[in-house]
């Protein structure tokens, strides 16, 4: 049965989408609205698979979709990571080691933001998002948050907005193993919650006709952890829908459990399109 605050992050990821779909009728029929205001997104997927010497299956997929008009700046995302391979364990029967074939990385993501503009360039926007990481600093993480945004430039080339308000987050460390008297004994750490500080800059940069960059820095930051991620892309358009995406992703957690590392890093190649 899923934890009880892990439902209550994702009805709230689900209330704040529900003002999106609403808008999203809205704007359908308002021709005022609708000019340069209309839903976009992007759904993008990539697969690895190695046989013979090693065998390794990888797979990332990642789903976005936004709108921004006159008076919204809204955004929803969900996105997921999976990784098997050869993995060399001690048989605790006979001592001896072993391959086996055995998941490696298991991650998925949501998340939501709707913002509400004062003027053309300032926002009030709440977001909130949910994450879990079997092999991660967290197995799971979930934050709300309110706060103010600001689009620094917007033009045909160049997009950045910042945003920043206070928010709160519970979230439960890693699982670790102890030996005792011979046996491997998982110990569960305590769900920790606490206020963060959340900042989140957004950037791109159309340099070419077909040839953009984009970067999102987003940290959550409190007295127990602090958690900065960055995700980095390098998107070369093939036609009007599809692209190809280079990206490298780095992930930091403060507070980590004896076994796991404070830094995850991702790099991805992925086939993009665009509706």
């Amino acid at each position: 049965m899923m934890h009880p605050y892990r439902c209550a992050i994702l009805a709230t990821i689900a209330l704040l989408a529900l003002p999106l779909a609403v808008m999203a009728q809205s704007t359908t029929g308002s021709t005022n609205l609708s000019k340069g205001g209309s839903w976009s997104g992007s759904g993008q997927f990539g697969f690895a698979m190695t046989s013979g010497n090693s065998h390794t299956q990888n797979v990332n997929a990642k789903l976005n979709i936004k709108q921004e008009n006159e008076l919204w700046k809204n955004n929803f995302y969900l996105d997921g990571l999976r990784s098997r391979g050869d993995v060399t364990v001690v048989d605790s029967a006979t001592g001896q080691s072993i391959t086996q074939f055995s998941t490696t990385a298991n991650r998925y993501e949501g998340g939501a933001s709707v913002g509400y503009k004062f003027d053309p360039r300032s926002y009030l926007v709440t977001a909130g998002r949910y994450e879990h990481d079997n092999f991660g600093a967290n197995l799971w993480q979930g934050v709300v948050s309110v706060g103010y945004g600001y689009i620094l430039l917007k033009s045909a080339h160049t997009d950045l907005s910042v945003e920043v308000g206070p928010g709160y987050k519970r979230y439960q460390p890693a699982y670790t193993t102890e030996d005792i008297n011979g046996q491997s004994i998982t110990l569960r750490p305590p769900v920790q919650h606490e206020i963060v500080g959340r900042s989140l800059i957004n950037w791109k940069w159309q340099f070419t006709a077909n040839t953009r960059l984009e970067d999102t820095f987003l940290m959550e930051a409190g007295s127990k952890n602090k958690y900065y991620q960055n995700d980095l892309g390098l998107a070369v358009n093939m036609t009007q829908k599809l692209a190809l995406k280079l990206g490298y992703q780095i992930r930091y957690n403060s507070d980590a459990q004896p076994g796991t590392v404070n830094t995850d890093k991702l790099y991805t190649t992925n086939l993009v399109y665009s509706f």
